[in-house]
């Protein structure tokens, strides 16, 4: 299981190498990662699908009982089949559409990585991993999204989408840890063993807040949709994987993966049924009105993910399995039909439907596969997705909810059934016509074979339910649920309330269709103030962000060093200062000290230094009255016994001195930059700092403070290094890390310094 989550990555690193090997060629072998992935899940198919479970466990922070745990039960296998299945289809159908991009290797890079992040994410059973690849699909995506990042509208759409999703993230983060310390494990399926105690916590409602944060800006839920739409500037192989069957569904299967910990309480219950609800509803209307493909498939998925959310907050075994199919039956059509969109793209060099008309004679292989798809998203006989929109009626009409619900579900899938003849008809029927120099012609079979292998999927499920996915449905459910679930799948269940709903919303979805012109004028009439709308708030407070930090620059980062020593001294003895007189520990300081006259004159050297070091007129000097000073301090180290100390300290104020005295000495002379007021501000601030840390070194010295290190590096110097002088152990053996990086960073900072010397000697 590891390796098939990162086996994405891995490739990944070579990826340069191959296109620089073939280019042609490079696209297909990676094409074969998410087939190999594809066929290694599929192993799992029959067992899973009977209702057992896999689990695989890594060592990760073993101190902090923190494992890379992951999981394969019917949820997560039902989602690591869409991620790499609509991966096989989109990888090798970039091959061909994306031929011409100066960086189609970076596309391949992102978006490898972006598949492994999320089958981390749905087969992770540890929150702080789970975390971790859902931040990593927010930065992979910020990177597909502004993959054309020489237009501003992808880099503006990217960086909505990662604010909005990470920000989310993070809400997110912070209620793992609350639910984690509630129920005194980070390990996922356990939380259900301890339902009844995270239900009567006190901070039930704050982690499930942070939670529900979290996966509703990760699946555009409202007031957080704004950003899906605006993310179609992203190429359209994108689009079909993010936006059709993965990113957006990260916040589904979270709401599914805690439903049998975090349900039956009313919180959870309200939040998703009128997130959900509102969702659905909002979308479909906009979707409406819209002219582009992308953006009526935006929409739609939209409607859709509302969908889901609101069966998950119904719950039950019913709704739940409807949740399943509807997510299947979406991955399918939706990756189809957004891969069709930019095939339409691709031959005719325009996205709008009202550009284009009649082209089933042109391309009769993608009129096929707009047929299959769109009457799969309406809903008909006998595709799966009249299955699913089925399941979802029946589970919606039959729920405690249903005198309302069902209304707003209704609604939703005529104008549903609407979209989807607007997307994958519309631009097929009707008289001939496409835009001016166009020549429409059938994509190169790389191109609609991808679309064409969903497609038809939809048709094969839906004819062959109970043999093909009924098992893996059911199993899916039962995880949402954590119960078992045993539901029949069948096309056809008789004639009954529900199929009249069906019938209804063919019949009054094609009157939309047919009326299309007077639906957009009625829509684009509806005038709503702009206060109301998420998207002008999401660019005031942007705006007010930006603004703010070009406030603190002016005052805080305005290039004068002298003011940010101030500020940083003023804060710490500001800070420092309220702690210590709040503490009331100013009495506890006892000092006493027999003074010896090698003291007193080591004393009197280093405050004649410094007063010389103020005073001095040129560098050269105040460079070796400083050094005095620092030789000085190396005679206190000695008379205190520390040797080592002195010794290191002379070395390095011996090549300070040196460095100084080459570096300064073909400078220009002293010039007095700061007025009489700012050097007597200098003097109270530098007084006051020397004071506030004698009196920290006094409390210190007075306070003996218990640790558990002292006593460690003492006893183990010697038996793990092999060295007695504890000092230099814990440099060079206890935190090489840390020495090594701070070698590193050092020495990259001199690269950059030199760096910078050279160009601008070159610019000379």
């Amino acid at each position: 299981m590891f390796f098939a989550v990162t086996v994405g990555i891995l490739v990944s690193v070579i990826v340069p190498f191959l296109f620089k090997v073939s280019r042609r060629t490079a696209p297909y072998l990676i094409s074969l990662v998410p087939l190999g992935i594809f066929l290694f899940y599929m192993n799992f198919y029959p067992a899973v699908s009977s209702g057992e479970v896999f689990s695989e466990s890594h060592s990760w922070f073993p101190s902090m009982d923190i494992n890379l745990l992951f999981r394969i039960d019917g949820l997560a296998l039902l989602f690591a089949l869409i991620i790499s299945g609509i991966g096989i289809s989109v990888f090798f159908y970039a091959a061909k559409y994306m031929s011409d991009y100066k960086e189609i290797d970076k596309f391949y890079i992102y978006i490898l990585i972006f598949m492994s992040a999320m089958l981390g994410v749905v087969t992770s059973d540890n929150f702080m991993a789970l975390f971790v690849f859902w931040e990593l699909t927010s930065i992979s995506s910020f990177l597909l999204i502004g993959f054309n990042h020489d237009k501003e509208k992808s880099r503006y759409a990217a960086l909505q989408a990662l604010l909005v999703t990470a920000l989310g993230g993070l809400a997110m983060l912070g209620g793992f840890i609350v639910l984690a310390n509630i129920a005194g494990t980070y390990q996922i399926s356990q939380l259900v063993e301890n339902k009844d105690i995270i239900l009567n916590h006190d901070l039930y409602e704050l982690s499930v807040i942070l939670i529900l944060a979290g996966a509703f800006t990760k699946s555009a839920q409202f007031p957080f949709h704004f950003w899906l739409p605006n993310a179609m500037e992203a190429p359209t192989p994108v689009s079909a994987y993010l936006h059709s069957a993965t990113m957006v569904k990260a916040g589904i299967f979270l709401l599914a993966r805690l439903n049998p910990s975090l349900s039956g309480s009313e919180l959870w219950s309200s939040a998703l049924l009128n997130a959900g609800a509102l969702t659905m509803i909002m979308a479909i209307i906009l979707s409406i009105k819209q002219s582009d493909l992308k953006k009526i498939l935006a929409y739609t998925t939209l409607s859709v993910l509302g969908t889901l959310t609101m069966l998950i907050g119904i719950g039950g075994e019913k709704a739940l399995a409807a949740m399943a199919m509807y997510l299947l039956a979406h991955s399918l059509y939706k990756a189809a039909l957004f891969l069709l969109a930019g095939i339409i793209d691709h031959e005719t060099g325009t996205r709008n439907i009202d550009e284009v008309g009649g082209m089933r004679s042109k391309m009769k292989i993608s009129f096929s596969i707009g047929i299959l798809a769109s009457i799969s998203m309406m809903g008909i006989l006998p595709l799966f997705g009249f299955i699913a929109k089925e399941a979802m009626y029946d589970s919606v009409l039959y729920s405690e909810y249903g005198t309302y619900l069902i209304y707003f579900a209704v609604l939703a899938g005529i104008l549903n059934f609407a979209a989807a003849g607007f997307a994958g008809l519309k631009p097929f029927i009707g008289k001939f016509h496409h835009p001016e120099g166009s020549k429409p012609h059938e994509a190169p079979v790389e191109m609609w074979l991808s679309a064409m292998i969903p497609a038809a999927l939809g048709l094969i499920i839906g004819l062959l339910p109970g043999f093909t996915v009924e098992g893996l449905i059911n199993s899916s459910a039962g995880s949402a649920l954590g119960l078992p679930v045993n539901l029949h799948l069948s096309l056809w269940h008789g004639f009954n309330t529900v199929l009249i709903l069906s019938l209804l919303t063919i019949v009054l979805g094609t009157t939309v269709y047919l009326t299309r012109s007077k639906w957009i004028k009625f829509a684009l009439s509806i005038k709503t103030p702009s206060a109301s709308k998420p998207s002008v708030w999401y660019d005031y407070l942007v705006s007010l962000l930006q603004n703010s930090a070009r406030l603190s620059t002016v005052l805080l980062q305005n290039g004068n060093q002298r003011n940010y020593i101030s500020i940083i001294m003023l804060t710490v003895i500001s800070l420092t200062g309220i702690s210590i007189i709040d503490s009331g520990v100013l009495s506890n300081i006892q000092f006493e000290h027999d003074y010896y006259l090698h003291e007193l004159i080591v004393l009197a050297l280093m405050v004649i230094s410094t007063i010389a070091t103020i005073k001095s007129k040129g560098r050269l000097t105040a460079v070796a009255s400083i050094g005095v000073l620092g030789f000085a301090v190396s005679l206190t180290f000695i008379i205190f016994s520390a040797p080592d100390l002195a010794m290191t300290q002379f070395a390095v104020e011996t090549l300070t001195v040196i460095l100084f005295v080459l570096v300064l000495y073909k400078l220009p002379k002293f010039v007095d930059y700061s007025s009489k007021s700012e050097r007597a501000r200098d003097l109270i601030l530098s007084i006051t700092m020397g004071v506030m840390v004698t009196l920290v070194i006094l409390l210190v010295l007075n306070e003996e403070v218990p640790s558990e290190l002292k006593s460690y590096y003492a006893n183990s110097s010697y038996i793990l290094a092999k060295g007695r002088n504890i000092v230099n152990v814990i440099l060079v053996d206890f935190r090489a890390l840390d020495t090594l990086g701070e070698i590193t960073v050092l020495s990259i900072a001199a690269l950059g310094v030199y760096a910078l010397l050279r160009l601008n000697k070159e610019e000379k």
